[in-house]
């Protein structure tokens, strides 16, 4: 029997604590011993910090920012917190014992807004495919269904807040990675406009700029309370995007006014076929919305149906993972070798290794491009792109390793279709749960907005929210 936090989202739970109802050892008490009945189940939880949390949580100069005593996840993926253990996924970083040296910008952030930090999750190695099963730690499983994957690459954060454990946990997205598990999992995710939380001290950003920070959660005002907690530039940041008119969570219940929304059911520039299954969940969404007063028509940019972006998103992963491999050896003091590194990782960085400087340079020139084409439908006149998340249901564990390599990138790319094009164009995406299929399973549908336009899609995305409920949808495995 689950505890009666559970039934809070971390907006709620703070309250609590503010009104005097609960203490934050309490919180995070209950916390813990939720992760600890269905973490076995899950294998959502990679790095338990239950001490260090229980100390801070009765620090009394916990800092009292808006989510003080609220207990939280960290992806270990990004975020270094310091003293912590890190590893990416990696059984290299999990041998040498690493920890991280210091605080992220992102997390020194969110210890000001009070959150305290329970555990660091599971994620696949080095987040470069789209299902959380690394080598190095086992899968995840989705508590909808355990045979099936939460996706990735922050699939240990959606498992654990899906399952109750905490209402809301860091995730990061650069070709999916918050969408694609939020959708697998039944949470809402958003990633955010390309710039709108640093990577610093140590990145100036991730994966050439298709990486951002984000959350996933059960609720679009914790989303939205979370972005207002890591939004803005930090000293030394190459860029940062528009600050926002006001604070985002007072874009929760806000009128959006009538929208005009294009629906795109087919996965861009033919990347693969989609089940009906989701085509019928994006269409239930435009129903939905056009109930709401939107006017939604068969539309999306042309742009977004062009083949060469299979190649430049390849490239720009491929040279990244080459890069983060190097800089992995430089903190433990290796040059890493085939047998650290997953065979598809290490296939990849090969990839990454023989790209020159110029051929580099040519995908950077493609993508300014391609984001102005993918762009201007916006600034044409269309308000929100509405799509599928994912282009299937989600699927079962096991099918990314063993294989060629190359089929391995294929697979992941797929899954991605309609996602990991708004990862170059550096535009926010909202996947929100508003469908289940016959099995059970959840079904997430996708609004995109034009860049720097979180504040819209938080305003569509409570509305819809109101609309359908889904904070009572519990899965069979849940704490």
């Amino acid at each position: 029997m689950t505890d009666r936090f559970a039934a809070f989202d971390a907006v709620g739970q703070a309250e609590l604590i503010r009104r005097g109802d609960v203490t934050s050892i309490e919180l995070v008490d209950a916390a813990i011993a939720r992760a600890e009945r269905v973490n076995p189940q899950l294998n959502a939880i990679l790095t338990p910090l239950y001490d260090k949390a229980r100390a801070a949580a009765q620090d009394p100069n916990l800092p009292s920012g808006p989510f003080r005593g609220v207990p939280l996840l960290l992806k270990d993926i990004f975020g270094f917190s310091a003293g912590d253990p890190y590893y990416m996924g990696m059984k290299v970083l999990r041998d040498a014992g690493f920890v991280a040296p210091h605080d992220s910008y992102l997390v020194t952030k969110l210890r000001a807004a009070g959150f305290v930090f329970i555990a660091r999750t599971n994620a696949p190695e080095l987040g470069t495919i789209p299902s959380t099963e690394p080598l190095a730690f086992g899968p995840t499983h989705n508590p909808w269904d355990p045979t099936r994957s939460p996706g990735g690459s922050s699939g240990g954060s959606a498992a654990a807040v899906a399952a109750g454990v905490v209402p809301l946990a860091h995730a990061n997205d650069g070709g999916g990675s918050i969408r694609i598990p939020a959708s697998a999992c039944g949470l809402v995710g958003l990633k955010p406009s390309r710039g709108r939380s640093s990577f610093g001290p140590d990145l100036g950003d991730g994966v050439g700029g298709l990486a951002v920070e984000g959350s996933v959660s059960r609720t679009v005002r914790d989303t939205a309370a979370f972005l207002d907690a890591v939004e803005g530039y930090m000293p030394g940041d190459p860029y940062t995007a528009p600050s926002p008119r006001r604070p985002y969570r007072e874009e929760v219940g806000a009128d959006p006014g009538p929208l005009r929304i294009g629906l795109m059911t087919t996965a861009p520039a033919g990347a693969t076929m989609v089940d009906p299954d989701c085509v019928a969940a994006a269409e239930d969404a435009a129903k939905l919305l056009t109930s709401l007063g939107h006017r939604v028509e068969l539309a999306h940019p042309a742009a977004l149906d062009d083949m060469e972006t299979f190649q430049h998103f390849g490239t720009m992963f491929a040279t990244s993972t080459a890069r983060i491999l190097d800089g992995v050896g430089e903190l433990i003091g290796k040059t890493l070798t085939a047998d650290d590194v997953e065979p598809f990782n290490w296939a990849l960085a090969e990839m990454g290794g023989v790209v020159s400087a110029r051929q580099y340079l040519k995908t950077v020139d493609w993508l300014f491009g391609y984001t102005r084409r993918v762009a201007a439908w916006w600034a044409e006149g269309f308000d929100l792109l509405l799509t599928p998340t994912l282009p299937e249901p989600p699927w079962t564990l096991g099918g990314f390793h063993g294989g060629d390599p190359m089929m391995t990138g294929l697979r992941a790319q797929t899954i991605c279709a309609f996602c990991g094009p708004f990862n170059m164009t550096g535009q926010p995406a909202i996947t929100l749960p508003t469908y289940w299929n016959a099995a059970g399973l959840p079904i997430g549908t996708q609004l995109v907005g034009a860049y720097g336009r979180e504040d819209l899609l938080l305003r569509v995305a409570a509305q819809v929210e109101a609309a359908r409920p889904w904070i009572d949808r519990r899965p069979p495995i849940f704490a």
